[in-house]
């Protein structure tokens, strides 16, 4: 039943993406009330609030906009960075709220961050592990028995799950400081600010439906331990 619910969510997670691209596309072919375009939004927002050390800056792809608190760099997509819309408005105000965020050193957000090499290295160790299994349960127990390779497993999804569950309160409140600035700042008129919250809650939706199917697996890889303990 729980494999039933991973492959649920799987799906889900595809049918979300394809909504946001869609109502992204949809969005973006509406033209901004003010003009501004990603780019001098992003650069306005940062202004107003001191922030004077954060670039901005394009970078290749679609929806791969991100904010770097490594270099404090707010990095849009070409189709945000010289985009005019409500879409683009939505998205370069929400990366400059990750920039906020990190001005005001937000606890979530730091956490998150502390948690990135953690997670890193979680990663490779499962996928150490799971490359064993892949090759033959002969080569597993040579090198760590089943139940130590099972636990390893759940300590790395746990790492994974604990993230994901972060990220929510991180993407929920930068999005509620895009949406009250590009609103207090007359970036958008009311239908705009309708389009950019919409964008932004369906892109919120790929965050919580990773962080279930984060939990899932977590807890399938859980009863599976629990499974061959009984045995």
């Amino acid at each position: 039943m729980l494999f039933v619910i991973i492959i649920g969510f799987m799906i889900a997670s595809l049918v979300v993406s394809t909504r946001l691209k869609n109502k992204f596309k949809k969005y973006s072919q509406i033209p901004l009330s003010s003009g501004l375009s990603g780019r001098e939004i992003a650069e306005l927002m940062l202004a107003d609030n001191g922030l004077h050390d954060v670039q901005v800056t394009s970078v290749q792809g679609q929806l791969t906009d991100h904010y770097n608190p490594a270099n404090k760099t707010v990095n849009l997509s070409q189709d945000v960075y010289h985009g005019r819309s409500a879409a683009a408005a939505a998205v370069a105000a929400h990366e400059c709220g990750h920039a906020v965020q990190h001005a005001n050193a937000y606890s979530f957000l730091e956490f998150r961050s502390a948690m990135v090499p953690i997670q890193n290295v979680s990663a490779k160790i499962i996928n150490i592990v799971f490359m064993m299994m892949f090759f033959g349960a002969f080569l597993l127990p040579q090198v760590i028995p089943f139940n130590l390779a099972i636990l390893v497993i759940i300590a790395c999804y746990g790492v994974f799950t604990l993230f994901a569950f972060i990220t929510l309160p991180v993407e929920f409140d930068a999005s509620k400081r895009a949406l009250a600035w590009i609103q207090n700042r007359n970036i958008v008129n009311s239908g705009e600010h309708d389009m950019a919250k919409d964008a932004l809650n369906t892109a919120a939706q790929t965050y919580v439906i990773a962080a279930l199917s984060s939990l899932a697996t977590l807890l399938y890889w859980v009863m599976i331990f629990l499974s061959g303990s009984r045995d």
